[in-house]
Formats: structure tokens, C-alpha cells, sequence
């Protein structure tokens, strides 16, 4: 079956392409706009599956991943800066304190509708900063599509005082722990696959 990863996210896709599999991407037309008192575990995960679900009419025999990341700070939901204000704002905000990004990822098959899912969090702790590490960090960075402005897999790292996750991909955006095993439940071994060809 077709692979179908509904996302732009460069990440996500990065991430995905580890796995040696083909796939495709779309961009999926979703309002990301949290419920009332939805818990950010739960804007997440439903979240992932209208990501999902939104490609499936496009790709009826495919296996398709959706993923979507919320991040809270006590009980602050922070998104993606945009620019260098907003970022330093969210870094000297989060210094000093623990945070905890809910990574959801579905994967459904459209031939048959099942879907599996999974929130994988991870809890960052932030080093005390200064206001000169901090903008340092983003002058070299620039990581304005990150939500946190900080990228685990970069210089981002330096930020950071230690993480807590059964997956560190699941910090960056994508799970693949969990979602090998999700591809395993459909008969995709990841392993024994043959390798994407290169291009």
C-alpha cells in the first residue's frame, strides 16, 4: 500500500524518510484551533486523525500518517513563534522551568478504516538563560517554525537541561517507535521493506 504522510512539515518529513519507505506528501486543510477545556493531549490527538482523515478521500487505498504537536508551559499553550520578539518572549518565559510537548501521531489505513493512534509526551526542562544566550541562540537558529523556538535536533540541544520521552523523535515532530510499530499492525515491516530508491 501507498505511504501518505499528511503534513508540509519539512521535520516530519525528514524524520519519515529515515525509514527507507516511499512515500507522498499532502498538505492537509485542517483548523487547528483548540476545543473549549480541551486538554492539550486530546487537541493533539484529534488533531492527528482530521490530518489523516483529511487526506484519505484523496488517497482511498493508502496508509496515512497524521501528526500534531502541543506544547504546554504550566498551563499555557505555545505555538510557533513567527518571528524574533515572539521567540525571546517563549525562551525567557520557558528558562528555568519544564515543559511538556504532546506529540500525537495516527496512522490510518483508508482501504479498510482502521485507525491507530498515540500520544507520546516528552518533558523538557529549560536551563536558566540569559537575555544573551537567548538571542545568541536565535540569531543562530532562527528556529521561528518551532513551537518552543528551540530545535532538540540543533543547536536547540544547549538549551536544554535534560528530557524526559519514551521517543526523542517524537520531540522533533514525528514518533517512529511508535510508528513502526503502528506500520508493523498493518504488515509494513520497516525493516525487511524494500529501500525507497534514491533520488
Amino acid at each position: 500500500m501507498k505511504l501518505v504522510l499528511a503534513s508540509t512539515s519539512r521535520y516530519r518529513r525528514e524524520l519519515l524518510s529515515r525509514l527507507h519507505l516511499p512515500f507522498e506528501v499532502m498538505s492537509p486543510d485542517v483548523d487547528e484551533t483548540p476545543l473549549p477545556d480541551e486538554p492539550p493531549s486530546a487537541t493533539a490527538l484529534r488533531l492527528s486523525v482530521l490530518k489523516a482523515q483529511a487526506a484519505a478521500s484523496a488517497h482511498p487505498d493508502a496508509l496515512i500518517i497524521g501528526s500534531d504537536q502541543v506544547l504546554m508551559l504550566d498551563s499555557e499553550q505555545l505555538g510557533k513563534p513567527g518571528g524574533f520578539d515572539k521567540a525571546f518572549a517563549q525562551l525567557k518565559k520557558m528558562q528555568g522551568k519544564a515543559m511538556v510537548f504532546h506529540t500525537a501521531l495516527t496512522l490510518l489505513n483508508s482501504r479498510t478504516g482502521r485507525t491507530q493512534t498515540r500520544d507520546i509526551p516528552t518533558v523538557v526542562h529549560i536551563r536558566p538563560l540569559s537575555d544573551a544566550q537567548i538571542t545568541a541562540y536565535l540569531h543562530k537558529e532562527q528556529p521561528y517554525d518551532c513551537a518552543g523556538s528551540a530545535k532538540s535536533e540543533s543547536l536547540g540541544i544547549a538549551l536544554m537541561e535534560r528530557m524526559d520521552s519514551p521517543d526523542p523523535t517524537a520531540l522533533i515532530g514525528l514518533p517512529l517507535m511508535a510508528l513502526t510499530g503502528m506500520l508493523l499492525n498493518e504488515g509494513v515491516d520497516v525493516l525487511t521493506c524494500q529501500p525507497a530508491p534514491s533520488t
